[in-house]
């Protein structure tokens, strides 16, 4: 039996459980009746061999879930049934999210796509649960608001969250981020031509690194300003070092035949830069560059906390705080975390195109 089915069955027998509890409780008398039913037919589907178990399985099982989920929403209360209802919707949804994970991948862009279902049906299942936690324990929102008011204060501030993400990710991060990769490209290069900076550099850089951003940020407002560049300055500090340490390995990273072998060819130092070294650092490159992109917003947000114009993620996060206005904060939040995870992506696909040869990509 493979784990799948194991995984499958366990889930399945638990989400029954729970679905019963609701029944014997009451749940069909204080619960909609779309709820029940839906729950009920992910039940029974979930009883198909697994030879019957496929895409159209999946959505069936997917769509079962949702009607369930959405319509317990207007019913979430602390009570028993509604508990044990979602207890259910959340067994079920982890067997869909088990099944997704280990189907078998389709070819092309069909398969690039299908490694993004599990994750999104997880992420839709927290912030579901999110939801209905905080319904059903009348959670104050200036503690935790709900994602539906979150979303709802995305959609009226629009216009203050684009200005505050233009000043904060296009001209603090962005422009932060490629000024410290291309200079510790730069200081890579002369690093590797030079033993003398290679001893003296790498150390310096590893003190500065350690630096408190707390503590630099501040004097970076001192010097360039309240405006943007004061905080591309932070992020700068901030992604040098980690971008610098990986590419000098990356350089270092060929074995003694392949450097033989381009200096029986009589190739110059720049000839096997280009041919050799610098397509083998390529992993070792794009590492930092994934590591950067993180902290590039994360440096650019919080030195915003200590001097700013009246925009920017971090300024109108610590104001919003002082107001108790949580749900703008979270808006923020949530502006935030999807530029960066899109930024990340759009770096790990740049690195997949570039490094298809290094094992690391097998099987991607």
């Amino acid at each position: 039996m493979s784990s799948l089915q194991r995984t499958g069955r366990v889930q399945w027998l638990g989400m029954t459980v729970a679905f019963l509890v609701a029944v014997g409780v009451g749940g069909t008398g204080q619960l909609a009746v779309v709820t029940m039913l839906s729950l009920l037919a992910v039940v029974l589907l979930a009883l198909l061999p697994p030879r019957r178990k496929g895409w159209l399985w999946a959505l069936a099982i997917g769509a079962g879930l949702g009607a369930a989920a959405h319509s317990v929403l207007p019913f979430a209360a602390n009570t028993l049934p509604v508990w044990a209802v979602v207890v259910a919707i959340w067994l079920g949804a982890w067997m869909l999210v088990a099944h997704l994970a280990e189907m078998p991948r389709l070819g092309g862009w069909l398969g690039r796509g299908q490694s993004l279902l599990a994750p999104l049906a997880f992420g839709a299942t927290l912030l579901w649960l999110w939801e209905v936690t905080v319904r059903a324990l009348d959670v104050p929102r200036v503690i935790l608001p709900a994602p539906s008011l979150i979303w709802a204060r995305i959609i009226r501030s629009t216009d203050v969250l684009w200005v505050d993400f233009v000043q904060t990710f296009v001209k603090g991060a962005l422009s932060g981020y490629a000024i410290g990769v291309g200079a510790a490209l730069v200081f890579a290069l002369l690093v590797d031509r030079s033993d003398f900076l290679r001893r003296g550099l790498l150390p310096v850089g590893n003190f500065l690194a350690a630096l408190p951003i707390i503590g630099t940020a501040p004097i970076m407002v001192m010097w360039f300003g309240f405006d943007w560049p004061s905080k591309a300055a932070v992020v700068v500090a901030m992604v040098f070092f980690p971008m610098l340490v990986n590419t000098v390995q990356g350089l270092a990273a060929t074995d003694a035949m392949q450097r033989d072998l381009m200096r029986t060819y009589n190739a110059s130092w720049g000839q096997a830069l280009l041919k050799l070294r610098l397509p083998a650092a390529m992993p070792f490159i794009f590492n930092g560059l994934k590591i950067a992109s993180t902290l590039a917003l994360i440096g650019a947000i919080v030195a915003e906390f200590f001097g700013s114009p009246t925009r920017g993620m971090g300024f109108r996060i610590s104001t919003e705080v002082g107001r108790l206005q949580l749900d703008m904060v979270w808006a923020e939040i949530a502006v935030a975390a999807l530029a960066g995870s899109l930024f990340y992506g759009i770096i790990a696909l740049a690195e997949k195109g570039v490094t298809f040869w290094h094992p690391s990509q097998r099987g991607r």
